[in-house]
């Protein structure tokens, strides 16, 4: 009986590892908005009713989609920040950064899935929270340990428009201690480097930016140290 099972959660799980590869190439081809349960059930030589014992809805396969792109991503920042010494904060950083481009460059259309243009019709559930959060953890804990260390320059206190006292809140529970000031500073460096990627992933460098690798680490020491991560 356990072995039975066994063998039937492994079918389970190859035939749905091939529907969401399917559906990864459908990216490519039509888009997020696109994506159809019944054309990748055609392309698998399946019945289209079998499918939905495996996703009983599109919505089900593109929350599927985003947290395996989101966790992705999350798995290539912590494995390059793991390869930083500790106490290296804008090396870290820097690290990071270029992880989140490298992945976003070798996958663009999983990428505009997670970051781009909304799918018409579908709501995120919370599901994919935990898999979102985690490059922004790699992040917050990088400028939390350079705060600790006495590697990051105090703010002003002036620095944050008093009206935004209160509106980082949640950014700050993933680096405690560390002062509004300094938390506005990150969310400022985080959109810059995800504007950027964005930018260069979806065309609008083209004919412009040539030497994009560099110009991208460029901009990236400039909002580091707009952090306050110093280079050494």
């Amino acid at each position: 009986m356990t072995a039975s099972r066994t063998a039937r959660e492994r079918v389970r799980a190859e035939l749905t590892r091939e529907i969401t590869d399917i559906a990864r190439r459908q990216l490519a081809t039509e888009g997020a908005g696109g994506l159809s349960l019944r054309a990748v059930a055609r392309e698998m030589g399946m019945v289209s009713s079998a499918i939905y014992r495996y996703f009983p809805s599109r919505d089900d396969l593109l929350t599927t989609l985003i947290i395996d792109g989101y966790n992705a991503v999350g798995e290539a920042v912590e494995q390059a920040d793991a390869g930083c010494a500790r106490d290296d904060f804008s090396g870290r950083y820097m690290a990071v950064c270029h992880a989140v481009r490298d992945w976003a460059v070798a996958h663009p259309h999983e990428y505009a899935l997670l970051y781009g243009s909304p799918v018409p019709g579908y709501q995120a559930p919370e599901d994919t929270i935990v898999a979102r959060s985690r490059d922004v953890t790699v992040l917050g804990r990088i400028v939390s340990d350079a705060w600790r260390a006495g590697a990051v320059p105090a703010p002003a206190e002036e620095e944050v428009p008093a009206e935004l006292a209160d509106e980082a809140a949640s950014v700050k529970g993933l680096m405690p201690g560390v002062p509004t000031g300094v938390v506005w500073r990150a969310v400022s460096a985080w959109t810059a480097m995800y504007g950027w990627i964005s930018f260069e992933v979806f065309g609008q460098f083209n004919n412009t930016i040539e030497h994009r690798r560099a110009a991208f680490a460029h901009t990236m020491r400039l909002a580091a140290a707009t952090v306050g991560l110093s280079s050494a």
